[in-house]
């Protein structure tokens, strides 16, 4: 199988949860990635497995002569990386590895070492399987990381001058307006919270996240107008655009009407399983019942959602409550509940948000069991 399908496969299973540990996220990912890219991943001497570093361990050695360490790769479970480059950095120091790569499967972060600055600053590429397309991934993976490139030097030269070249300034000043646009119209809990919390210290009073909500969809939705108006500047011609195979097949049973304004008392949202309607009172008990469902019909269906890659900072659901809400202890006592004994889920969502937790546990639950769901947002 050539590289792109091995994307292309690779992603299906990210979205379905597949990879539920660091073992899963090796022999699944990363393996199938490194022997799409012409390395003999059973020869342990190009690529060494349990690596010692005095005394301690970097998962995997890649070598471009038997025993000659070229590269450092740390595995992580699928949305657990954040953190793990430190301790990248320390294994890269001891014997001068000058290339290192931090991988949960679906978020691949490419570092050099040697370079001057934070760990994020020598972070010369990251790449999301998810929100690339399998062509432009597999051509950054064959740039950086192919075994004839690593072998020759010229993986280390290509990343050298991609960390050096000054269109790297260019493309963040253009991608950044585009990153913000994004942050709004996703309405991340984390932005949601901190705008609450400073409009408390200016005036007192606290708003709830669907007013913040709102507030953000009006910005999003002026923005957009703005850009119609405007010229339009460094639209990316067709061609480089993902094709419709490259993009999600997956058809998610949930329906979002127009936005219109309703009365007080209208409801907002429905739920129906096996054609029968399911009583809910807000958005946060609809997500609640999905998941109470999801739960009873499959028991693999929480392992397989905590596998996949949830909020940017944030865990929709764990084991350990206080991991739900980075540094917000109060957060993960008032709005967590044990969806399942030893599982918490995170409550404290505006209802753009909680529509996309239900939208990702949709892609990880069995398919049977998904036709079975109507789901209505308004």
């Amino acid at each position: 199988m050539d590289l792109i399908a091995t994307i292309d496969t690779i992603k299906d299973q990210l979205r379905q949860g597949v990879f539920t540990s660091e073992a899963a996220v090796s022999q699944g990912i990363l393996m199938r990635i490194l022997s799409a890219l012409d390395w003999n991943v059973f020869d342990t001497s190009l690529v060494i497995p349990e690596y010692s570093v005095e005394g301690r361990r970097v998962d995997f050695a890649l070598c471009n002569n038997p025993n000659k360490v070229a590269v450092f790769v740390e595995v992580k479970k699928v949305g657990m990386s954040e953190g793990a480059d430190r301790q990248l950095f320390e294994y890269a120091f001891h014997i001068g590895v000058p290339m290192a790569i931090l991988t949960d499967g679906q978020e691949w972060n490419f570092f050099l070492p040697g370079e001057q600055g934070r760990y994020d600053e020598r972070r010369f590429y990251k790449l999301d399987l998810l929100e690339r397309s399998s062509r432009e991934a597999a051509e950054r993976l064959k740039r950086y990381l192919r075994y004839d490139a690593i072998c020759s030097g010229k993986a280390l030269e290509s990343a050298r001058e991609d960390y050096k070249k000054s269109t790297v300034v260019m493309t963040l000043k253009r991608t950044i307006p585009r990153a913000w646009e994004k942050l709004i119209a996703d309405q991340d809990s984390l932005l949601l919270e901190m705008l609450a919390d400073q409009v408390e210290v200016l005036c007192g009073y606290k708003p709830d996240l669907e007013m913040c909500s709102r507030f953000l969809e009006d910005i999003a939705s002026e923005s957009r107008v703005s850009r119609r108006l405007s010229p339009e500047k460094n639209v990316p011609k067709a061609s480089s655009l993902p094709s419709q195979s490259e993009q999600t097949k997956i058809q998610i049973p949930i329906q979002t009407q127009p936005q219109c304004r309703k009365s007080r008392n209208s409801k907002s949202q429905e739920l129906y399983f096996m054609g029968q309607l399911i009583a809910t009172s807000s958005a946060r008990d609809l997500m609640s019942s999905v998941f109470n469902i999801l739960i009873e019909q499959d028991s693999g269906f929480l392992e397989r959602f905590a596998a996949r890659k949830h909020g940017r900072k944030r865990r929709y659901l764990d084991r350990d409550r206080y991991k739900l809400y980075d540094s917000r202890p109060d957060l993960c006592e008032q709005h967590a509940i044990e969806i399942a004994p030893g599982w918490w889920l995170g409550t404290n969502y505006s209802k753009s948000n909680i529509q996309k937790i239900i939208t990702l546990a949709m892609e990880v639950a069995d398919k049977d069991i998904r036709s079975h769901f109507s789901i209505r947002f308004d």
